[in-house]
C-alpha cells in the first residue's frame, strides 16, 4: 500500500459552515445516526415479525482542537444565534497530514449546541484546548 494512502496516518478535520471555514480540528466524535424500528406482526405468519423504520435520530458532533486564531470565528458563529436562528449546511472533511481528503460528511440544518473554551490555569500547564458541539438534522452529499 502506498504511504500516501495509509489509513493509519494522522487525520485532522475541517469544519465549514455555508462555505465559511471555521478551521481545523484534531478530534471529531459523534458522526452517528440511529434508525428506530417498530415491530409489526403479520397475520397468519407466526414465525415472522416485520421490523419497520419509524424515526432516524442523529447524535451531536463534538469537535476538539488546540486553541487557534479560528476560535474567534466559532465565537462569532455562536453569537449569531442570539440575533435569530438560521440553520445552515455544513461540511466536515477528514484530511491526511498532506491535505488530501479521506472522507467528507455534509450536514443539514446545523446549530451550535455548546462551546467550551480553554482552561487557563498556570497550576496545570498543558495545551489550551477548545471543544465545539453541534447538532444537525441529517447527512447530505
Amino acid at each position: 500500500m502506498p504511504s500516501d494512502l495509509d489509513p493509519g496516518s494522522t487525520i485532522f478535520f475541517t469544519l465549514t459552515i455555508d462555505g465559511q471555514s471555521l478551521g481545523a480540528f484534531n478530534g471529531c466524535e459523534g458522526l452517528a445516526s440511529t434508525v428506530e424500528t417498530e415491530q409489526y406482526q403479520e397475520g397468519g405468519n407466526n414465525g415472522f415479525m416485520w421490523q419497520l423504520p419509524t424515526r432516524v435520530t442523529f447524535s451531536t458532533i463534538r469537535l476538539t482542537r488546540p486553541l487557534t486564531p479560528e476560535t474567534s470565528k466559532v465565537a462569532a458563529w455562536i453569537s449569531s444565534v442570539t440575533t435569530g436562528v438560521t440553520r445552515p449546511t455544513a461540511q466536515i472533511s477528514a484530511l491526511r497530514a498532506d491535505g488530501s481528503e479521506v472522507a467528507r460528511w455534509g450536514l443539514i440544518d446545523v446549530l451550535p449546541v455548546s462551546w467550551q473554551g480553554p482552561s487557563l490555569n498556570p497550576e496545570s500547564p498543558g495545551v489550551a484546548t477548545e471543544v465545539l458541539e453541534i447538532t444537525h438534522h441529517g447527512f447530505t452529499d
